[in-house]
């Protein structure tokens, strides 16, 4: 697994990143955030975009590309991104080993 600052984006994640720029036929990165709000307290922002911002930290995978805030790194350090299919949904979902409770959709949690 590719690692940086303890982040990691999946195989899983990458591949689905790729499957989405190709069907745009144009590269597509994953802007990673974490927001203040939620049920639990914090929430995480999925973003596609199109190139990452001068500061933020790129995580590459695959030929895939992630970005983090530098606001966000510290909150999301020692996690990885992937992309889940799952009979609720298929969605990017970060595993977050800092997170003590999370809420049911999985989106918001708390440090």
């Amino acid at each position: 697994m590719s690692q940086v600052h303890d982040i990691t984006l999946t195989p899983e994640g990458a591949a689905r990143l790729k499957a989405l720029s190709q069907a745009e036929g144009r590269e597509r990165v994953l802007r990673v955030a974490v927001d203040g709000g939620g049920c639990s307290g914090f929430q995480y922002r999925f973003e596609l975009i199109d190139a990452p911002d001068g500061d933020d930290l790129v995580i590459a995978r695959d030929g895939s590309r992630i970005a983090v805030d530098p606001v966000s790194v510290p909150f999301l350090k020692g996690s990885e991104v992937t992309f889940v299919d799952e009979l609720i949904g298929a969605q990017f979902v970060v595993r977050n080993p800092n997170a003590v409770s999370s809420c049911g959709c999985g989106v918001s949690f708390a440090l």
